[in-house]
């Protein structure tokens, strides 16, 4: 079972997304350094030039849109990549309006809690007593299948 629409998100580099690879876009990035990095993502190899027609199903930027972008914006996309009627430079200003505005709610919610210490401090509390909650579930789960309840 999938749970995206893209089994898993590929960094800029094309590998998987990953701090460790430097390759990651972070929720809490300005939209300006949100859109440069997304312009320098690797797209697919076989587009050298503009006039290149590609394939959107072993493009890295492509599987972003999967997961961001409207289905209109995903036809429009592939369509055009397969017909080399858009470049890739366009593709990946489609994918930056998609993630910025699928992101803008997250931040602006990151920036009214960082306003708001006490609310942040009830928010850790809380998530704090259900975290512990659903984790005494799962103990008492795996130890009535162990039988050792």
């Amino acid at each position: 079972m999938l749970l995206t629409p893209s089994p898993k998100l590929p960094g800029l580099d094309g590998r998987k997304m990953s701090k460790s690879y430097g390759n990651f876009l972070s929720l809490s990035e300005p939209e300006a350094d949100l859109r440069a990095k997304l312009k320098t993502m690797v797209t697919d190899p076989a587009r050298v030039r503009r006039d290149d027609p590609g394939n959107p199903e072993i493009c890295p930027v492509f599987d972003l849109h999967k997961v961001f972008s409207s289905e209109a914006v995903q036809a429009e996309a592939a369509a055009g990549c397969r017909s080399a009627s858009i470049g890739c430079i366009e593709c990946k200003g489609w994918l930056a309006d998609a993630v910025v505005e699928r992101i803008a709610p997250i931040q602006q919610h990151r920036r009214d809690l960082e306003s708001r210490p006490d609310v942040i401090n009830d928010v850790l509390a809380n998530g704090k007593e259900r975290a512990i909650k659903r984790a005494q579930q799962t103990l008492d789960e795996v130890q009535h299948a162990m039988g050792l309840r």
